[in-house]
Order: structure tokens, then sequence, then C-alpha cells
């Protein structure tokens, strides 16, 4: 099992394919086994690095309090353990929110980023309605919190017209790593301390900002406040989808990054 010892902490990381580097960041509670409608696709073409964020999946799980800020300097050690000196990106949600921090930090490693589903945070942030907010809080068996939070994270569309790979993302969440309470409350507490709007204006890294138009956990408006302030970036919005985009529009999105990471190929190091 690959492990990396960053900062005395173990993280838990996967490497798939040959190539240029890409690397995954995961979101809230997310972990390597939720790219698994990525990575047979990115494998063919990129050396795709997985990891589990502190707190999640088999990775270590400190106490709190945790940041973005912290956890983008992990994955920043984790290319520097890799010997990775630039590479692209492709996140989600929090994973996105990590992403925009280690621009910040290390934005010549940089050459582009897939922004999915994510904010900027600070005040300019759209927040979920306080519904939405006390659904993803509510704890229970893992099996029928899955199903009852399950339209927080796809359309009604989706959730109408694909049951079956609803029910397959499901199968593959509860053979993952369950999460502790404490881990995942410390994961959630860093997503309102995050706040990278007054960087925005000095991250050059070319940034495909993606959102659903139905997503009830990150609104769409967030996504356009991005790609209205960073100073290379493209937006798509994609009718109709929700929150989980790499699953609900798995083929457009992969295809849709793929073409941005041709447009923006950087000299390997």
């Amino acid at each position: 099992m690959p492990i990396m010892k960053i900062s005395n902490m173990d993280f838990y990381y996967e490497i798939h394919g040959e190539g240029f580097p890409l690397l995954f960041i995961s979101g809230l509670g997310g972990s390597t086994w939720g790219w698994s409608g990525q990575v047979p696709f990115f494998q063919n073409h990129y050396r795709c690095i997985l990891f589990d964020n502190r707190g999640a999946g088999l990775s270590a799980k400190p106490p709190g309090p945790y940041t973005i800020a912290g956890m983008a300097e992990d994955a920043l050690w984790l290319l520097d353990g890799l010997k990775v000196e630039k590479a692209f990106v492709f996140s989600l949600s929090m994973g996105g929110m990590i992403a925009l921090e280690l621009a910040r930090m290390a934005s010549r490693r940089l050459c582009a980023m897939l922004l999915g589903c994510t904010h900027a945070g600070g005040s300019v942030h759209v927040p979920p309605s306080p519904e939405a907010v006390s659904l993803l809080m509510e704890r229970g068996g893992r099996e029928e919190l899955l199903w009852k939070q399950t339209p927080l994270f796809y359309s009604k569309r989706f959730q109408g017209e694909n049951a079956k790979a609803i029910k397959d993302q499901h199968r593959m969440q509860l053979l993952a790593p369950v999460q502790p309470g404490y881990a995942f409350e410390a994961q959630l507490r860093a997503i309102p301390a995050f706040d990278c709007t007054d960087a925005l204006g000095d991250i050059t890294t070319p940034a495909l900002v993606v959102t659903g138009d139905q997503d009830v956990l990150i609104p769409a408006a967030n996504a356009t406040y991005l790609a209205q302030h960073l100073p290379n970036a493209e937006l798509i919005q994609i009718p109709g989808a929700g929150h989980a985009l790499h699953v609900e529009c798995r083929d457009f999105l992969n295809r849709s990054a793929h073409d941005f990471y041709r447009k923006h190929a950087c000299p390997m190091a």
C-alpha cells in the first residue's frame, strides 16, 4: 500500500497510467474510490495521481482543526515527494478550494486546473439552503444516509433516469473506509473558514470552472464569480446537472477537462 509520510502523518496515494502528471483532489469525505469514473479515461493520457486528504480514506485522521490551506500544503508536499515539478489538477467541491489554495501557494507548479462545483469562500460565497445544510449534517446508518442524501448530490432528472448509476456509486462508497465523525466535522469546519477572494486576481493558472445549474450544495452563482475574477478562466454551466458532476456528467466532464489540458500543455520538467 503506497504511503507517504508528510508532516509526521501517513498519506495514502495511488498512481495510474503514464505521461504528464494529473493530480486529483477530492471533496468533503471523498477519497481515491471516488475517481472510478475518471481513472479509466485519464490513465490513457496522463500519470494520474490520486490521494486521500487528511481525515479521509486511508490517510491519517488527526484531531482538528483542519484548514483548506493545510490540506493544500499536504498536496504540495505529495507532489514534492513524488518529484513532480508540474502537473494538471482535477478537483471537485472542497477539492476545488484546495486547488485554489494550491495555486495561490505554487501557481508555477500547475499548468491548468479543473475547478468543479466549488467556490472562493468569504462573504461572496453563495451558501446552500438551510434545509440542504441540515440534511448534509445528518448522521445515521451509512447506506440509509447515502440514499437520504442523494438529492444533495444528483439532479432530480438524473435520479429518475439513472438509479443504477447512483446505486453503483453508493456500493463503492460503502466499500470505502469509514470516515470518523470527528474527521468529517474537521473537514467540514474548514470550509466556512476558507476565503481566497483576495488572491483570485493573482492566480494566473488557466482554470476551467464547471458547475451544474441544479447544484443545491454549491449554487452555480459561485462558479460565475470564480470565472469572473480568475484572470485566465473559462466557465461551463451544465443545464440540469447537480453537484456530483464526476458521476452525473462523467463523459462530458472528462472530455472537457482533457481538451482544456491539451490546450494549456506545458513542457515536462
